[in-house]
């Protein structure tokens, strides 16, 4: 193996652990839509016994392709940057996804946590353990894990002038 002289794998290494976040994630949501049951019963509640059309349709199958779209997202984060707006752009994206799924994760903690309204939720004890040990630290990483890709996406060690240093250049 050689060592890489402009340390290009730790950049990328961040999208990669984005990109499998969310194939991992959406692959999830595929076998709950195809009728899997784990864990479903314990994350949605009464919708998983359920499992009205509009359900299965937007919840399950509509985030497992919105996660594919992420994993591609992630994916992007490992590729070189381009110039101008393409590389931009998925900069952007990068750190969108990082901040919803922060958002995401501080709100729902919040919210259970804190029970703003003062009313009792029909959340059971089980739903409340899923989602403050498993699902809310599963949003947490992928979070930071798009952040990290988003901040390191386009660095190259060795960067002269706004350009990537040559390796083995005299």
């Amino acid at each position: 193996m050689y060592g890489d002289p402009q340390n290009r794998s730790t950049p990328r290494l961040w999208g990669w652990v984005a990109c499998t976040w969310a194939v991992v994630f959406a692959v999830l949501h595929f076998y709950w839509a195809l009728g899997g049951e784990w864990g479903l019963s314990e994350s949605a509640g009464p919708l998983a016994e359920e499992r009205p059309v509009w359900f299965v349709v937007v919840g399950l199958w509509g985030v497992g392709t919105l996660c594919l779209a992420t994993g591609a997202l992630g994916w992007l984060l490992t590729r070189p940057r381009p110039r101008g707006w393409a590389g931009t752009t998925v900069r952007l994206l990068g750190w969108g996804a990082c901040a919803l799924l922060l958002a995401r994760s501080a709100a729902v903690w919040a919210l259970l946590l804190t029970d703003p309204s003062g009313q009792r939720t029909e959340t059971s004890p089980e739903q409340r353990s899923w989602t403050l040990l498993l699902w809310n630290p599963w949003f947490l990483v992928g979070g930071l894990a798009f952040g990290l890709a988003a901040l390191s996406y386009g660095r190259v060690k060795g960067r002269v002038k706004g350009r990537a240093a040559l390796p083995n250049a005299s």
